[in-house]
């Protein structure tokens, strides 16, 4: 499957997927939010897929949505508004659900979705240019993609009231002292380093413990007590700690040797997973 609006590049367990309309600073319209939807899908089903990083091409991250068509950009499509789903977080919400860590590389402007889109990935690195703002009460509409709910628990509620409600752009620095972003970098060095924290992730762990840990950390987001983190990170234990990956890691490290796991995502979940649709630990 090819796509009109990405690019889509898999090499030695890491998947690029890169927005690419760069003469509309990688504004999003309705084929940008269908095809990252399958693109996630495709990573997600593809265990030759460690890792996947998000960022643009050319000088910008991603604008936004694409206000191209004026006035009416953000009017429904005839829906009503019990029918409406925000095309955002149809995007974010498939990422939410990934067994593979996400990482953007936001390597210039990154406004609206085009940072909305970053929040439920698991590390953000920024380029030293980029430029970030929740513009949305400057555009006279709310935060989208889920953000609300994103947002507050990645930076905390007083810093996500001050940047949504003022919609000011602000600086990759002031991002990073906020907690949005884990680096700044300068631009040459940013792909370079989300590479790098990609090999990491892809040479030397389980994906296997890598998905089941990616989906504990953001599910106990919303747990009322730290006993449901017990319950899961024990079931966890039984089922990880009996498993051919567990033996492996235990062996490498005694062998004083890299390890080869070979848990497939796909394929080799303990059987709990996914817990949530059960409400057990809900």
């Amino acid at each position: 499957m090819s796509f009109e609006t990405l690019l889509y590049d898999v090499a030695d367990g890491i998947a690029t997927l890169t927005l690419n309309r760069p003469d509309r600073l990688n504004a999003v319209n309705a084929t940008v939010i269908r095809e990252l939807v399958a693109a996630f899908d495709r990573a997600d089903a593809d265990d030759g897929v460690r890792v996947v990083i998000v960022t643009g091409a050319g000088r910008a991250f991603c604008a936004g949505a694409d206000l191209g068509g004026g006035g009416t950009t953000f009017d429904g499509r005839g829906e009503t508004p019990e029918e409406h789903r925000d095309g955002g977080g149809l995007v974010t919400l498939r990422i939410f659900e990934m067994k593979k860590p996400v990482i953007a590389a936001i390597n210039g402007p990154a406004v609206g979705f085009g940072i909305t889109l970053t929040l439920p990935m698991d590390v953000r690195l920024a380029a030293s240019t980029a430029k970030i703002g929740f513009v949305f009460a400057r555009r006279g509409v709310v935060p989208e993609a889920a953000s609300t709910w994103f947002l507050p628990r990645l930076v905390g509620v007083a810093q996500a009231a001050e940047w949504t409600y003022t919609g000011r752009v602000f600086s990759a620095e002031e991002a990073r002292a906020g907690g949005l972003v884990s680096r700044v970098l300068e631009p040459d060095a940013l792909l370079p380093a989300a590479r790098a924290l990609a090999r990491e992730i892809a040479d030397n762990t389980s994906a296997v413990s890598v998905a089941l840990i990616r989906q504990m950390l953001w599910r106990m987001l919303g747990a009322d007590h730290p006993r449901e983190a017990h319950r899961l990170d024990s079931l966890g234990m039984w089922h990880t700690g009996r498993s051919a990956d567990a033996r492996e890691g235990i062996t490498s490290f005694l062998e004083k040797r890299p390890p080869r796991f070979t848990g497939r995502p796909s394929k080799d979940m303990p059987p709990f997973y996914p817990w949530w649709t059960a409400g057990e630990h809900e």
